[in-house]
């Protein structure tokens, strides 16, 4: 199976990603499934979410939809490595554990086999080998169809490779974070690994919403989790969106759809995932694969920030 192109991101599904004490909030379950309408009316045929995303809740929701929709050809990425029930001690990618928690993700999905299969993040107390292992075994026994990794760096991912074949490698990457150019994103490409990363709009910061000088919006990522982002309050990066908002307008397009473009178009790139909290928010993402950026519009753009 090839995976390419753009997935719904679900990470915001009944919680904010994996983090325990949001378990609960985030996307209610009515607005999860107007998002997952919109998308599939769009055409987008593939959701990606976790077993810990809401503490369970975003595979639950879509588990419901996929019953009551009914929908054909749907593919579906889910990972293991964080706790469901927030527990600081039940994490990881242990075997044992990597089977445990797969039984869950089939139940609350509604399916008997994974399309992709990922670990969520490295764990440094079980060999990578052993954790490779048992994902090939998976996929030996039909229960996943493919496996890969997120949030890896080239050694891990050069270690993975010893074991087996990774199908695709989800990182976070975009203008504001480019630090898989030097060594993974050429790696993914000499070695046949897809690479369709996250957080192509950085937490939100490359759509507009944080203006120099004003006030976070409430519900906003940086009045929820804003540690990942933090770096970005600078002036060097005001710099940059206040001159990617121009480029936008003189495109007649969203910074949204251009700062997704920019993602989309870089050499490497399978496709990414978006994540929108409300149906409307897909709308300005849905115009980006459309929009033909020139070599020098990609060197423009991705200059624009320190």
């Amino acid at each position: 199976m090839s995976f390419t192109g753009l997935a719904l991101g679900c990470g915001n599904f009944g919680g904010i990603g994996s983090s325990p004490e949001f378990f609960g909030q985030g996307i209610a379950e009515a607005t999860a499934f107007a998002i997952m309408d919109r998308a599939w009316s769009a055409g987008l045929r593939w959701f990606d979410t976790a077993d810990a995303y809401g503490g369970g809740r975003s595979e639950t929701f879509i588990g419901c939809w996929r019953a009551d929709r009914q929908p054909d050809g749907l593919v579906l990425t889910t990972k293991v490595f964080h706790s469901t029930r927030g527990e600081a001690g039940d994490t990881g990618l242990a075997p044992d554990r990597i089977r445990r928690q797969l039984e869950g993700s089939l139940e609350r999905l509604g399916v008997d086999r994974i399309d992709l299969y990922l670990a969520h993040e490295p764990d440094p107390e079980t060999p990578l080998a052993d954790t490779v292992a048992t994902f090939e075994q998976l996929r030996a026994e039909g229960l996943i169809g493919a496996w890969g990794l997120s949030n890896y760096d080239a050694t891990g991912i050069c270690e993975a490779l010893a074991g087996g074949q990774p199908a695709l490698l989800q990182n976070s990457f975009s203008l504001l974070d480019r630090a898989d150019e030097r060594d993974v994103l050429p790696l993914c490409a000499e070695r046949g690994i897809a690479y369709v990363p996250y957080g192509p709009l950085s937490g939100g910061w490359l759509t507009g919403k944080y203006r120099r000088g004003e006030a976070f919006p409430a519900g906003s990522r940086m009045t929820q989790r804003p540690g990942p982002y933090e770096r970005l309050v600078d002036d060097g990066v005001y710099d940059g969106l206040e001159r990617l908002a121009e480029l936008a307008d003189e495109r007649d397009v969203e910074m949204t759809t251009l700062a997704f473009a920019w993602v989309l178009s870089h050499p490497g790139v399978s496709g990414a995932v978006c994540g929108p909290g409300r149906p409307e928010h897909l709308e300005p993402v849905l115009v980006a694969p459309s929009l033909d950026l020139s070599y020098d519009d990609h060197q423009l753009i991705g200059g624009l920030f320190p």
